[in-house]
């Protein structure tokens, strides 16, 4: 999929080295077609990374996308210059009058924190609250994805006893859904993060369902009925080095992390990693654009309801 993205944006020259269509906003003009309109809330830390890792996942498919990055205004970076932000960033209250054909939420480093302490809790249940009636199809990632459940429908969140980091195996629950079409029963995908949700949470609630999920890192899709909310509680998005450097950087803050599971060659952190979700994930975000967004969303972007 061609992504429309700035010139000028630091992901722009990356996914061009690795022969991912990117194409300016000047040559999409030139095209007589009406791209997918996708909005990220990025409340990742480190948002030049995460904006890579999305726009190579979103990269995949023969559509045009046109990605509009949001942020928080309740909430200031310190991770990124304040240029970037200004020349790339808009915030909720720019936005809130338009309608997207989808929206992205992303993690965020605050699982520790009750919801109702964290900085932007407020500012992030107005953005909930404003997709439920103008984005088609929102997937939440992450500790967004726990924050949604929890907006949504009142599900909690479960602290662990230590972190869930690593690449773990899944099986597929709902073979039919079309999130999930062309997957292997069992498959591969990378988490990180504090906390969970319990199943029988999720199953107590009749508009939800499970789409996929692990022995060991539990609850992985859930899918709203009208397939307008989608939560991923892991992280397919992650470059090859994103858990190790999340490793090594909690191994020099003296916080003795545990290796990350099946994820360096042979378990050892001296060796590479092992890159075994990249398929799942570009199939994920694939199925969604193509099934949950473009097959769904009304051409006139002003009737999304």
């Amino acid at each position: 999929m061609p992504i429309k993205i700035p010139e000028d944006l630091p992901a722009n020259s990356i996914l061009r080295g690795e022969n991912i269509f990117c194409m300016t906003e000047k040559r999409a003009l030139s095209q007589d077609i009406r791209p997918l309109k996708i909005a990220i809330l990025n409340i990742m830390p480190t948002k030049i990374v995460t904006e890579t890792q999305l726009a190579r996942v979103l990269g995949n498919t023969p559509l045009q996308v046109e990605i509009d990055f949001i942020m928080t205004a309740s909430h200031k970076s310190k991770n990124t210059s304040q240029d970037h932000i200004d020349e790339f960033y808009k915030t909720f209250d720019d936005i809130k009058n338009n309608k997207y054909d989808g929206l992205i939420i992303t993690g965020a480093p605050v699982e520790k924190l009750e919801f109702e302490e964290v900085t932007y809790w407020n500012e992030l249940k107005e953005i909930l609250e404003w997709s439920k009636t103008n984005v088609t199809s929102t997937m939440h990632i992450c500790w967004a994805a726990l924050a949604g459940l929890y907006y949504h429908y009142g599900i909690p969140k479960q602290n662990l006893s230590k972190k869930l980091s690593g690449v773990y195996k899944h099986t597929v629950n709902r073979k039919t859904m079309m999130l999930v079409r062309g997957f292997d029963d069992e498959f591969l995908a990378p988490h990180s993060r504090n906390s969970t949700v319990k199943e029988e949470d999720i199953d107590s609630i009749s508009d939800l369902v499970i789409i996929a999920s692990s022995d060991e890192a539990g609850v992985y899709i859930v899918a709203s009925s009208d397939k307008k909310q989608i939560y991923v509680t892991g992280h397919p998005e992650y470059d090859a080095d994103t858990l190790s450097k999340e490793y090594f950087r909690d191994l020099d803050a003296g916080i003795n992390p545990e290796i990350p599971q099946n994820y360096f060659d042979d378990d050892n952190p001296n060796n590479s990693p092992v890159v075994r979700w990249r398929s799942h994930a570009n199939l994920l975000f694939s199925n969604w654009l193509n099934y949950y967004v473009y097959q769904t969303t009304p051409y006139n972007i002003n009737e999304i309801k």
